[in-house]
């Protein structure tokens, strides 16, 4: 019995231990993973699409509270005015989720651009949704009012050709930051506010 509570209390140590360790490592890395990631993936797309930009979108951004989650919001600079967010938001395509970052002219209520981030769609079909322009160049200018739809579904998006599944997706992700931008847009207007841009 005595063996037994000793191994008892040895593992009860050992997984507090085990468990410290991987809530400090986490702690530890979760900045530089995010930073990484800010550097390598969001942040070319989030200057390249708003290459005009009288400053630096990326060092603009700022967190809001979005009910229990956490979003970045990257704020971009034109004429002198705070006047475009980018917000990111994801949908189902075809072989898993496609991540995006879409840019809103809170000014005119239009889209500044969008641009594919991440996604593990077919090369040469879904892949195109983030290396052709031209299919990105379509969002540019659209109403921020009414979701956004291939031309198949009565939109005005040409879907990528045999990337039906793919375009879609992307075009449920835009709608859904546009959503996502209605529901925040007094607090995003509160926060530019107070960062005086």
């Amino acid at each position: 019995m005595g063996e037994m509570i000793k191994m008892v209390v040895v593992l009860t140590v050992l997984s507090i231990i085990s468990g410290g360790g991987l809530s400090w490592l986490k702690d530890f890395t979760e900045p530089k993973i995010e930073n990484q990631v800010m550097n390598l993936v969001k942040g070319p797309a989030i200057r390249a699409m708003l290459k005009e930009a009288e400053n630096d979108p990326v060092e603009d951004r700022f967190k809001i509270k979005d009910g229990e989650e956490e979003r970045t919001v990257f704020v971009g600079v034109f004429g002198g005015n705070a006047d475009t967010v980018v917000l990111e938001s994801e949908a189902a395509g075809f072989a898993d989720k496609v991540g995006m970052v879409v840019a809103i002219n809170m000014a005119d209520e239009t889209l500044r651009g969008m641009a594919v981030t991440t996604h593990k769609e077919t090369p040469g079909l879904g892949a195109n949704a983030k290396s052709d322009p031209s299919f990105a160049a379509q969002f540019v200018g659209k109403p921020a009012k009414a979701p956004i739809q291939v031309s198949k579904d009565g939109g005005s998006i040409s879907a990528l050709s045999g990337a039906t599944i793919t375009s879609r997706a992307v075009c449920v992700g835009v709608t859904k930051a546009i959503e996502k931008y209605k529901d925040l847009k007094p607090q995003l207007e509160e926060q530019i506010k107070a960062m005086g841009k």
